[in-house]
């Protein structure tokens, strides 16, 4: 036997050697490793189908709620949406928890309502559903007039880029049209109908609000800004004479005179003697004239006047 194949046996021994000793060292290590990767994988699918499951029935148990709460059985429906509630899953306690505030309302007790709103909106962390607790709070306190209640809760939701800025300012201007407040109202109806992300339903609402304020002689900014201008008086005593042609004569219309229409060109006549240019009245008149007795009639015709 060579010395390459002895010294390539022995290598091969040496290293079959590290292999060994490794595996021992960290062989147990690698199998729990795995056996975990597999453990968790299993824990997450039995958790996502737990909770999918869960989500399945509390989705199930929501939309039994929504049909209670079209009926008439109050009572029931709210049972139903307080079981969403506590079973808590998936985002259906929330969509419940809104449900329950819109049957409020609906039964005439806005103030629970907007209590309900208002807690929606203080518990909740997405900014989206906040503002829009926000604004459905705001709607509710419309008829009460109170601006500054309406103002507390949207009133930093119409200056920035929310979504929900045009609802803000239309909740705004109809609570200052229900306080008295018609140019406010005016101002904020029109900074909605101006904003270009209105939608086309909303925007079909403002043109009614702002007919309704027209027709109360509400003026837009821009046609009371035209009115108050202080007009630029004149004073006679003070003003300058106009400049006259001639010495202290009126000073002359310098207009162009209308042009005349043409003459129209009458028909030459035909020259006709004296006698001939009698009226055909006069000749008559003269032959119903009874004759005289006393004088001879005369036979020669009168001459003819001198041209």
């Amino acid at each position: 036997m060579s010395n390459e194949n002895i010294i390539r046996e022995i290598d091969e021994e040496l290293r079959s050697d590290r292999a060994r000793n490794l595996w021992r060292r960290f062989g147990p290590y690698v199998i729990g490793a795995a056996v975990a990767i597999v453990l968790i994988v299993a824990v997450k699918e039995g958790w996502d189908w737990w909770q999918n499951s869960n989500s399945a029935q509390s989705s199930d148990q929501f939309y039994a709620a929504l049909q209670l709460a079209d009926g008439t059985d109050a009572e029931a429906a709210k049972k139903a949406l307080d079981e969403v509630i506590a079973a808590n899953h998936g985002g259906y306690p929330i969509l419940a928890r809104f449900r329950e505030a819109a049957l409020l309302a609906k039964d005439g007790k806005t103030a629970e309502a907007v209590a309900a709103y208002d807690a929606l909106a203080a518990g909740q962390p997405n900014k989206y559903l906040r503002e829009l607790a926000l604004v459905l709070a705001a709607n509710l306190l419309v008829d009460g007039g109170d601006v500054s209640q309406v103002e507390q809760r949207v009133g930093g939701l119409v200056g920035g880029t929310s979504p929900m800025r045009n609802a803000a300012r239309e909740a705004i201007g109809l609570t200052k049209y229900k306080a008295g407040d018609l140019a406010g109202a005016r101002q904020s109806f029109e900074d909605a109908a101006n904003d270009p992300q209105a939608s086309q339903e909303l925007r079909q609402r403002l043109t009614v609000y702002l007919a309704q304020l027209v027709a109360e002689g509400v003026a837009s900014p821009a046609a009371k800004a035209a009115a108050t201008e202080t007009p630029v008086v004149v004073d006679p005593a003070t003003a300058t004479p106009a400049a006259t042609s001639v010495g202290d004569a009126p000073a002359l219309d310098t207009a162009p005179a209308p042009q005349a229409a043409p003459a129209m060109e009458a028909p030459a006549m035909e020259a006709t003697p004296m006698m001939e240019a009698v009226p055909p009245a006069a000749e008559a008149a003269a032959a119903e004239a009874p004759a005289s007795t006393d004088a001879p009639a005369s036979t020669e015709a009168p001459a003819a006047p001198a041209n």
